[in-house]
């Protein structure tokens, strides 16, 4: 079973195993439904992770310290 990791990459290869051993079917239901549930929580902190990695990417620092949210519709940074 995969262990705890905090690196996204080693947590989303985690992930693609598990994914890969339910899809060969030759997992027993129990053991299958452990590793569905680890897949879940494995999903979700990822899904945290990306979610502030999004946030911190849209906010935009000016040189004064004060900080701009980016427009996504209008990706351009803001004229200085």
């Amino acid at each position: 079973m995969p262990s705890k990791k905090n690196n996204f990459e080693e947590q989303l290869a985690d992930l693609e195993k598990i994914v890969n051993n339910l899809e060969n079917g030759n997992v027993p239901l129990d053991e299958a439904l452990e590793q569905f549930q680890a897949g879940v929580k494995i999903s979700r902190d990822l899904e945290k992770k990306l979610t502030a990695a999004e946030e911190t990417v849209a906010k935009l620092i000016d040189k004064d310290g004060s900080e701009h949210e980016l427009d996504p519709q209008n990706a351009a940074a803001p004229e200085e």
